[in-house]
């Protein structure tokens, strides 16, 4: 059998093919442009390799409800083009094999679970920091789905004192975490990427305090056995260990688990499946 992966994105399509054991046959990428551009060769791309089932992990806001007339559908994105885009009926017609679709860091997460960083937990968080910021949550190994899907990246934060740009640059919230600590975020405030800045630049103080802030948040309100950072501004080496030693001062000793109190290197951690987490989640989600 052969299963079909696509990460969508919000920059790029990352498109794969794998056999039933998860090995990768083949993979290609392809720009995010507006749908009538970026679909046909998208489904022309899978529908050459003879797939026989596909699992997605798109970008979002998606409406997962499977009882909902528009499952499937891309919502509110930013993206105008992709907005009410209905993504899942589109592959199902244009590839007629069996399809699954969830967020793409819902993906990601379920990837990280069963095969990655939380190999063997049940419960975990993966978060990735990026050009926006967003989680997929695992509960019993599987993707969380509620009322819609989380939306950890607008989880309202106190703004440290020091920071110029309190209200951050989100569009819906002031305040919120994707707002103050994405990549866009750092840039505005900064007047350079997170990428060219040096290590020992405040714009890491802040973003360190952010995401310890959300990461405490994430403990006392998910309990995950272990919360995964991934996405390219945790590229920058020191500043997992800075997340990991804010968490815990800013828990105060209220959470007495060794995890914490003792094995925070472990319980707070870097991906082991990122680039691919999303594909590779992907892939699961398909067999």
């Amino acid at each position: 059998m052969r299963i079909g992966a696509l990460e969508a994105g919000g920059t790029k399509m990352v498109l794969g093919v794998f056999d039933e054991e998860g090995h990768l046959l083949e993979d290609t990428k392809l720009p995010t442009r507006a749908p009538a551009q970026t679909m046909p060769e998208l489904l022309a791309w899978f529908q050459e390799r003879q797939i026989d089932r596909l699992g997605i992990g798109t970008f979002g806001p998606v409406d997962l409800r499977e009882t909902s007339p528009d499952y499937g559908t891309i919502t509110a994105t930013p993206k105008l083009d992709w907005r009410d885009y209905p993504l899942l009926k589109t592959l199902q017609e244009g590839l007629g094999v069996p399809c699954v679709i969830d967020t793409d860091v819902n993906a990601a997460a379920l990837a990280e679970c069963w095969l990655g960083a939380a190999r063997g937990c049940e419960n975990a968080v993966y978060v990735t920091v990026g050009t926006g910021i967003g989680a997929g949550i695992c509960v019993g190994g599987k993707p969380v789905h509620g009322l819609m899907h989380p939306e950890v990246g607008h989880m309202l934060l106190r703004p440290h004192p020091l920071d110029p740009m309190p209200q951050g640059i989100c569009p819906y919230h002031e305040s919120c975490l994707e707002g103050l600590a994405s990549g866009p975020a750092i840039a505005k405030r900064a007047g350079a990427s997170a990428e060219t800045l040096p290590e020992d630049s405040p714009a890491f103080t802040l973003e360190s305090n952010y995401l310890a802030q959300m990461c405490v948040n994430l403990i006392m309100t998910l309990s995950p056995e272990k919360i995964v950072l991934g996405g390219g501004v945790m590229g920058r080496e020191s500043l997992l260990d800075r997340i990991r030693k804010e968490t815990v001062r800013l828990l105060g000793g209220y959470i007495q688990v060794p995890e914490v109190t003792a094995r925070i290197d472990s319980y707070i951690v870097l991906p082991e499946l990122y680039p691919i987490s999303g594909l590779i989640g992907a892939w699961l989600l398909g067999r």
